[in-house]
């Protein structure tokens, strides 16, 4: 299964938090008591964001973090960068070189390497202020509808997302 881990989830969450109070510095325990996080999470999260330049502190008695730059230049693929802790990849032999046996006879690695671009770009293509407004990021062409030789058509998963933005649909 396809899965970011708990950082990255928090990260994310810590993120939209925070640019949905864009004139405000955030203190690491306000934002674990606002998020129902525990503060040694957050503190944890928060420096790794900063030493990846997502986030930056003040010093002192009113202190805290902020966002680095604007929440539309802070992609989830930048989120998933900085808290992972292993290159973005769908298998190992799409994140680095020379990890497999079989890479250099495999078969089916370059399809994993364009299915690897193409979630790349999706996760590059939202970022943190699409999620302080979910539906108002970009939206995702549906799905095809397959057939699946036990379970028949597939459903139609259009119902499930973002609808386009009015400055994206056809007048």
């Amino acid at each position: 299964m396809l899965r970011i881990s708990k950082l990255t989830d928090y990260g994310t969450l810590i993120l939209t938090h925070m640019a949905g109070h864009p004139d405000r510095l955030h203190s690491a325990a306000g934002l674990a008591e606002a998020l129902g996080l525990g503060l040694p999470t957050v503190s944890k999260v928060l420096k790794t964001l900063g030493r990846h330049e997502l986030v930056s502190s003040q010093r002192g008695a009113h202190g805290g973090y902020a966002l680095a730059r604007s929440a539309d230049h802070i992609t989830v693929a930048d989120v998933i960068d900085a808290l992972e802790e292993q290159a973005f990849g769908l298998t190992e032999c799409s994140s680095s070189s020379g990890v497999c046996a079989i890479e250099s006879d495999c078969r089916i690695r370059e399809n994993w390497m364009r299915i690897n671009i193409v979630v790349r770009q999706a996760l590059q293509a939202v970022n943190i202020a699409d999620m302080v407004h979910p539906g108002h990021g970009p939206a995702f062409p549906a799905p095809h509808a397959t057939e699946h030789r036990m379970h028949g058509p597939a459903r139609s998963t259009a119902a499930c997302l973002p609808a386009a933005r009015a400055d994206e649909q056809e007048t």
